[in-house]
């Protein structure tokens, strides 16, 4: 098999250091160093370091938001009106499989995810373009057709609320991971857990009332 290039030595590197010390703490020069490449690399195949953090970021989700499309295609394609728990599913599902506990690149993707959601820089606010924001949209319109009752702002807070206990919860499997959690049976019943305490959290009343 042939060694990884540069450019994928880089973003393995990047996607490692931004996920353990965040955007402000990880130097060009840190990643270069882990990568085993020179500092201009950087600059050659990404422009900057914030467009190599972009790039780290759309490597990690593009799979998850194409598993979400495809997820919230197959149920649109069914019904117009999807319940919640269904949507919470094709939502929050991929994030699952992506995930896999005991996977040191799923727990990589995990920690990415909380430092996307957490990391207090501009940049890492920044990186999304059109095709997250298609993602995001639709599946707002889906719950909101699912949960009238609720602003969209509110509906908002909530779906970014599963990406952060879908991340948080990954980490910590991989980090207290045992035989027996790692388990088929065991990884299935932790993915219906989830499902049902995030379609209660999705279904709770409106703030205030």
């Amino acid at each position: 098999m042939a060694p990884p290039d540069t450019r994928t030595q880089i973003l393995d590197a990047a996607e490692r250091l931004f996920a353990e010390r965040g955007y402000r703490g990880t130097s060009v020069r840190a990643i270069t160093d882990l990568a085993g490449a020179n500092l201009a690399a950087v600059g050659y195949h990404f422009g900057s370091k914030a467009e190599l953090l972009a790039a780290v970021a759309r490597r990690v989700i593009e799979p998850i938001n194409a598993a979400q499309c495809a997820g919230l295609d197959r149920l649109l394609a069914r019904t117009p009106d999807p319940a919640v728990t269904e949507l919470v599913e094709a939502f929050a599902g991929p994030l699952f499989d992506e995930m896999p506990a005991g996977d040191e690149g799923g727990a990589r993707t995990s920690r990415l995810i909380v430092t996307i959601l957490s990391d207090p820089a501009e940049e890492v606010r920044s990186w999304t373009g059109p095709a997250e924001e298609t993602v995001r949209e639709r599946y707002l319109a889906a719950f909101g057709r699912a949960l009238p009752g609720l602003s969209p702002d509110e509906l908002r807070f909530r779906m970014r609320g599963i990406l952060a206990v879908m991340a948080v919860d990954r980490v910590e499997v991989y980090q207290q991971s045992s035989p027996a959690c790692l388990s088929p049976v065991a990884s299935e019943a932790a993915r219906h857990w989830a499902i049902t305490f995030l379609t209660a959290a999705m279904s709770a009343p409106p703030t205030g009332t």
